[in-house]
Order: structure tokens, then sequence, then C-alpha cells
């Protein structure tokens, strides 16, 4: 499932909030075992466990959106809308952070 996140952001500081939306994520949720590494300067890949399943994802930084796409199996669609959710929130709130110079 593909998602977007609009922001006014240069690139280099959208890519500093999604690091921190994921760190806060990567703290509320240590159970669900999240990692990120980024594989190009503008893309992300994502892992996290649900009930001994992976699921894994992407975000790619572009100059007027975050783009978050989840692959998750038919079992967990129905965590699917909330995974995002949440993700969102935290990548807003630090986009929010960012325009006050909190970043």
């Amino acid at each position: 499932m593909k998602h977007s996140v609009s922001h006014d952001l240069d690139v280099a500081t959208a890519k500093r909030v999604t690091e921190k939306a994921y760190e806060a994520y990567k703290e509320k949720f240590a159970s669900y075992n999240p990692s990120m590494r980024w594989v190009s300067d503008s893309r992300a890949e994502t892992t996290f466990s649900i009930k001994g399943s992976s699921l894994k994802g992407t975000f790619d930084i572009l100059p007027r959106e975050i783009q978050i796409d989840l692959e998750v199996p038919f079992l967990f669609k129905m965590f699917q809308s909330k995974a995002i959710s949440i993700i969102e929130t935290e990548i807003k709130k630090w986009v929010a952070k960012a325009k006050a110079g909190e970043v």
C-alpha cells in the first residue's frame, strides 16, 4: 500500500524528519523489532515483525512528499492502515518541528 505525506521542506530536511519520525516509532513499538536502512540518498527500506511474520516497506523522500509503501501479507491487512496512520502522525509531528527550527 502506497501512501504519501506532503511536506514543504528541502529534501535533506525531509530525510532528517523521516529518520526522527522512525526513531520515535521504533521506541514506541520496540516489540515489533523495527529497523530501517538507507539504500540511497532518498530511499530507505524498513522491516518489522508481527507475530513471527516479517513485514517490509520503503520510504522515498521526494521534493514535496514522503512516500511510504508497505508490503503487508493478507493475514495482516487489518493492521496496515493503523501502521500507516501511526507513521504519518510521527512524520507530520517532525515536519512541524523542522518548520519551527527544532530539527
